[in-house]
């Protein structure tokens, strides 16, 4: 049976049974507890100096009346920041793949500055990509009452767990503006220590999801795409191992009949990862506090939320910013990679800007629930 799609797709490079299987030595195959013992290896506290760079770029922007998801760096000088963003810049692509930098003054800024203030430190990583059909280039995580057991529905707008996966972007940004009353840690697994794990554990369940696995776009579909794509979990290229991992699309695609059936093979090699990933032995919990903000490659690292409980004050509930940057000097990426959404004229993931959709920023989160009267969002282009 073909089971090559009639929109655009690249093939799937199959590896042969009998190719022998290495480990990959490289900076991101870390083990949470050791880095648990060094938060300072990766934590950056914004000195005065850089805060009130940040502030005069925030002022500069809002005056000039710069659309958000129009900044660029030139339009928020950060001189201060100059030795900063390199090292930044390196944890995200040649060191552990992820890195928090601490004291955004959240607590001292409308929503909109929050918003230019993010996406201004955004720009420098990075071109932020849309993030869902809407064109929302920054996402506000918090619980809005939404099913995600629906096909449309998304984990990040409930309070249950979300299992370890992986965006469709270079890096992955969060903003804490709050925090729940209890629960909503972050979770961070180096994808290349699972890899290795894997090898020398279960090499056959490995090779499982080195081949072909099929995820549903679930609505969401870039021009020149389809409903559905086909992409590895684990891809070896240019000696490196990139992942890309949603366990939901792929239970959900079993909804076009078209689609083999996941085998049992599959099922256990999932069951495998994900038991690696939740093994206290290897992930990272860590306690966001309001003002940080936290970046991950999702190349090198899978993510995860524990379930949470928000304050009964609604103003007070758990809130996130989130950011999906395309970054040009990124690592190169497996010519498979183009079919999660398609790459940008500098070969980098497109983001899921539709037709007629203009990349737009929300400055609140809808409000969710069947009855709830306020859900309209406020939006500032």
């Amino acid at each position: 049976m073909d089971l090559r799609p009639s929109f655009a797709s690249v093939d799937v490079p199959l590896v042969p049974d009998e190719a022998p299987l290495h480990p990959v030595p490289d900076p991101q195959g870390w083990l949470g507890p050791d880095l648990a013992r060094r938060p300072e290896d990766w934590t950056y506290s914004l000195s005065d100096a850089q805060i009130a760079d940040l502030r005069d770029a925030i002022a500069r922007v809002e005056a000039a009346s710069i659309e958000i998801a129009a900044i660029r760096p030139g339009d928020f000088p950060l001189p201060s920041w100059d030795s900063l963003l390199p090292l930044l810049r390196k944890d995200m692509f040649e060191g552990r793949g992820f890195a928090v930098l601490r004291g955004f003054p959240v607590g001292e800024l409308s929503p909109l500055q929050r918003c230019i203030g993010y996406f201004g430190i955004g720009s420098y990583f990075g071109v932020a990509v849309s993030q869902n059909a809407k064109g929302h280039a920054i996402g506000h995580i918090c619980d809005l009452g939404v099913d995600d057991g629906k096909l449309t529905g998304r984990g990040y707008q409930t309070n249950f767990r979300l299992p370890y996966h992986t965006d469709s972007s270079d890096i992955v940004g969060l903003l804490c503006i709050s925090k729940s009353m209890s629960g909503g840690l972050s979770s961070l697994v180096s994808s290349v220590t699972l890899y290795n794990e894997m090898l020398k554990q279960r090499p056959d369940l490995l090779r499982v999801l080195m081949g072909p696995v099929y995820r549903d776009r679930r609505e969401e579909i870039p021009p020149g795409q389809g409903p559905w794509y086909v992409i590895p979990v684990f891809n070896l290229y240019g000696g490196r191992t990139f992942t890309t991992y949603v366990r939901s699309t792929v239970g959900k695609a079993q909804r076009f009949t078209e689609l083999p059936r996941i085998s049992p093979q599959l099922e256990e090699a999932m069951d495998f990862l994900d038991t690696l990933a939740d093994d206290p032995a290897y992930h990272l919990d860590m306690d966001l506090q309001p003002g940080d903000i936290q970046f991950v490659c999702n190349h090198f690292v899978m993510h995860s939320r524990t379930s949470f409980q928000d304050d009964p004050t609604r103003s007070l509930r758990r809130h996130l910013l989130r950011l999906h940057l395309a970054c040009a000097d990124g690592p190169t990426l497996p010519t498979v990679y183009e079919n999660l959404r398609g790459y940008n004229k500098e070969r980098r993931p497109a983001g899921l800007l539709l037709e007629g959709v203009r990349l737009n920023v929300p400055l609140e989160p809808v409000d969710g629930g069947p009855g709830d009267p306020r859900r309209r969002m406020r939006e500032r282009i």
